[in-house]
């Protein structure tokens, strides 16, 4: 029997709407669990989305409730995240997933051997549908793990180190159901080699919970293939790869993948060989492409490959700075980013409105373009890397750089939460007082939405501050 309680208690608790918290308790009827609600980002919506759970599969929610712990945990996750929240409910049998804690994020090897399994023995919607099952099950357990961290701002590198690792087993498993189902000779298939490279967030293991995956393909004839032909398989088992995360399906997609930092773009060919590559970045290649290739990484496929265009293009990249008017041209570039928000965004852009994280992103970036031209010790993927070797170097101040840090991984762990919420890609702060709320106990940055407001306002005075003084020094 449910226990009495007051609507003190409940808004102790955190709950909003008393009333329909106090009717929900009742129908739950565990009345061990109900501080646990104190530990969600949006106790009313936890509870609600418990609720649904139970209504779904009450053995399944049960085995979960059964341990304090794990149901602490499933009530962090279902409190910061509705779209997380859908997916234990379309997959009830993957709640038993939060049982067993997470010590520690996995590797990248782990991930991927994971996600390989997944798929491996299945094909077409099966096999989709696996994969995106098995990435958002390791999505669960890390937000889990997030949540329940003292600090997100000491957690984020390590949750964007993840993501980017998990997003790069999901491209591999996908690579290896397109070999698996493209429509050339098996002899033809094995003989052409195809690199995934990260560009970007991606390619500086800085992912957050719903990126475009940024990725440009690489493909290469062997055992006797004909280059064109290795062009043309590769181009579809890149097309194929992208469908399996990307593709309306019955588990829906995961991410997009965007692979137009290309040469020439949306009109240039979406596989080239590494030769033609190069000749694109000798002859015609514009300044902010190189400042674009600055995070490339071999992300999944052919990793020798991979390799082997990361070695050959990396100079070219340090070399961009000696280009007449290239300072020039990256701060024109900044400028065209702000000029292109919407108007009634600007002020709410937690990314590229002025004083969010592209402020950051372009100084650390331009800083190391101009002394990485000379100086090797600051050539690093990764915008907290790059300060500390910034700082090493000379280049910028220790205090400087401190504040860019801890403004850096504050603006990370607001933007994590917002799309954690419903696992959508945005950058856009909540003007309304509940969801500021909600953001403030998700983050943890704050006690309240007003103080949350007042503390990003100051953050985003002090990012432009650093950021005019450093950019266009």
């Amino acid at each position: 029997m449910a226990r009495s309680r007051s609507l003190t208690d409940l808004a102790r608790l955190g709950f909003a709407d008393l009333g329909a918290a106090d009717r929900g308790l009742a129908r739950l009827d565990r009345p061990d669990s109900e501080p646990w609600f104190a530990e969600a980002a949006d106790p009313d919506a936890a509870l609600e989305r418990l609720l649904r759970l139970v209504e779904r599969d009450a053995a399944a929610t049960d085995r979960v409730l059964a341990d304090p712990d794990a149901g602490v945990r499933l009530v962090r996750v279902l409190g910061a995240s509705e779209g997380l929240a859908a997916f234990y409910h379309r997959h009830p049998e993957q709640l038993t997933s939060l049982i067993e804690p997470m010590e520690e994020p996995p590797g990248p090897e782990s991930l991927r051997e994971e996600l390989l399994a997944a798929v491996r023995g299945r094909t077409g919607e099966a096999a989709r549908v696996a994969l995106r099952v098995g990435y958002r099950r390791q999505l669960g357990r890390l937000v889990a793990w997030d949540l329940a961290q003292p600090s997100g701002q000491d957690a984020v590198e390590r949750v964007a180190g993840t993501l980017s690792d998990l997003a790069a087993a999901a491209l591999e498993a996908s690579l290896s159901l397109a070999r698996a189902e493209a429509p050339f000779p098996a002899e033809e298939v094995a003989a052409t080699r195809l690199a995934i490279i990260g560009m970007g967030k991606a390619g500086g293991r800085e992912l957050n919970y719903l990126s475009d995956v940024d990725v440009i393909f690489v493909a290469e004839a062997s055992a006797g293939l004909a280059e064109q032909r290795a062009v043309e398989i590769g181009t579809r088992l890149a097309m194929l790869a992208i469908r399996g995360v990307a593709e309306l399906a019955m588990e829906p997609g995961l991410w997009e993948v965007d692979a137009n930092l290309r040469p020439e773009g949306k009109d240039g060919a979406l596989v080239r060989t590494l030769e033609s590559h190069l000749a694109y970045y000798e002859r015609w290649a514009k300044d902010w492409e190189f400042q674009a290739l600055l995070k490339a990484r071999p992300l999944a496929g052919d990793a020798e490959l991979g390799e082997r265009y990361v070695a050959a293009i990396w100079p070219m990249v340090w070399q961009s700075a000696s280009r007449d008017h290239f300072v020039e041209s990256v701060q024109r570039m900044r400028g065209r980013v702000t000029d292109h928000i919407p108007a009634d965004q600007v002020d709410v852009q937690l990314k590229l409105g002025p004083g969010g994280l592209r402020d950051i992103e372009f100084t650390v970036q331009l800083l190391q373009l101009v002394h990485g031209l000379t100086d090797e010790q600051v050539r690093v993927r990764g915008t907290l890397p790059a300060l500390e070797r910034l700082v090493e170097q000379g280049y910028i101040g220790r205090v400087e750089a401190g504040e860019f840090a801890e403004e850096y991984r504050f603006l990370r762990v607001l933007e994590h939460r917002l799309q954690l919420r419903r696992l959508r890609r945005t950058h856009i702060m909540p003007v309304d007082e509940e969801g500021l709320r909600v953001l403030a106990r998700a983050s943890g940055l704050a006690a309240t939405g007003e103080e949350l407001r007042d503390r990003w306002q100051r953050v985003k005075t002090r990012v432009r501050e650093l950021h005019e003084r450093l950019f266009y020094r």
